[in-house]
């Protein structure tokens, strides 16, 4: 007899996850070298989490995500962070109509209704606190009030990166907004030599229109991701070992003196100010289910939490101020120390 939970069979799952592994594989054939990344990004898809995308400029994020959207059949909308971008500006734009009278039309929001699946915003960092603000309601609840109604983007999935090298003009983003980001995934340039080459000397990767057209479109129809992502939930399951594993983990996070974990030139009971709150850990937990259904195993194993646990919960850890300028060391650091010292059930 074929096995089914709640009207979800095993059959449909691995159905859905024969498409997730499509969609991998059609990924990378238009972003080269960045398999992990892809894998990362898939996690957070299938788990409906915001994303940001950290790294130089140049290396594919943006054609990832359009590749993304290409994928997904739904619509993509794009803004470009600057200092006078204002909340009106994702909404609306004014201009003037071929008789000269003012007009009205939908800003990068509004302009594809619910239909809207892949938001990106390009240097996030770069626009006013006003603007985050607007975008964590849009990334927390995926709606907004404008024009005296409020509307609705059940598929929408947030997307941005962040300006690491130029520091004028930008706003570094609230504690809030960053935890509401499912995952911070680091993007660097590939380091195998003939990948390298085939992204400099071969044409094909220098029309980015004709590259992403390329990548079938639909392979996964975002209008069911919503439904996918809760059953992959309900049915990949977390052993009582496994979650007191996570529970160890999360103590390891917020006390890691007390897991006798040392970083050098560290005071380790003053480093960690606050943060890696339950929300946080549910969502370790969360994209440890998704990773867990892609490689083909309905249990949550040790390594599919070890495989997210940085890109999930550091951006949720707050350092206290004497560290904070050194984060970016010390964070992937401790995050090291932590999977090393706490044993592996």
């Amino acid at each position: 007899m074929q096995a089914q939970c709640s009207g979800t069979t095993l059959d449909q799952l691995d159905d859905w996850r024969a498409q997730a592994i499509t969609l991998e594989q059609q990924l990378a054939r238009v972003v080269l070298g960045q398999e992990r990344i892809i894998r990362l990004l898939c996690i957070a898809i299938f788990a409906r989490g915001h994303v940001l995308l950290e790294g130089d400029v140049g290396l594919g994020k943006t054609v990832l995500l359009r590749s993304v959207a290409q994928a997904l059949g739904g619509a993509y909308s794009r803004v470009e962070g600057t200092i006078d971008l204002m909340p009106a500006d994702l909404v609306y734009y004014t201009y003037l109509d071929e008789k000269g009278q003012p007009a009205v039309k939908p800003g990068p929001v509004l302009q594809h209704g619910d239909q809207l699946s892949v938001f990106f915003f390009n240097e996030i960092n770069r626009a006013r606190p006003q603007v985050h603000a607007l975008l964590l309601r849009l990334m927390a609840e995926r709606s907004l009030n404008a024009f005296n109604q409020d509307y609705y983007f059940p598929h929408l999935q947030v997307f941005a990166d962040r300006n690491q090298v130029e520091k004028e003009e930008t706003f570094e983003l609230p504690a809030a907004a960053r935890d509401r980001f499912f995952m911070e995934i680091r993007v660097e340039a590939p380091r195998d030599t003939s990948i390298r080459k085939q992204l400099i000397f071969d044409t094909r990767f220098h029309d980015v229109d004709t590259l992403i057209q390329t990548i079938p479109a639909g392979l996964v129809d975002y209008q069911q991701l919503g439904h996918i992502a809760q059953q992959i939930q309900q049915h990949i399951h977390v052993s009582p070992v496994l979650e007191d594993y996570v529970l160890r983990l999360w103590h390891a996070l917020r006390h890691p003196h007390q897991e006798n974990i040392a970083l050098s030139g560290v005071d380790m009971h003053s480093l960690v100010a606050g943060g890696a709150s339950p929300r946080g850990m549910a969502m370790l937990v969360r994209a440890a289910k998704v990773r867990a259904w892609l490689e083909g195993h309905t249990i949550v194993l040790p390594e599919d939490i070890r495989a997210v646990f940085y890109e999930t919960v550091a951006h949720r850890l707050f350092l206290d101020p004497l560290y904070a300028m050194q984060q970016e060391q010390i964070l992937p650091a401790l995050c090291d120390a932590i999977l090393q010292q706490v044993p592996t059930p």
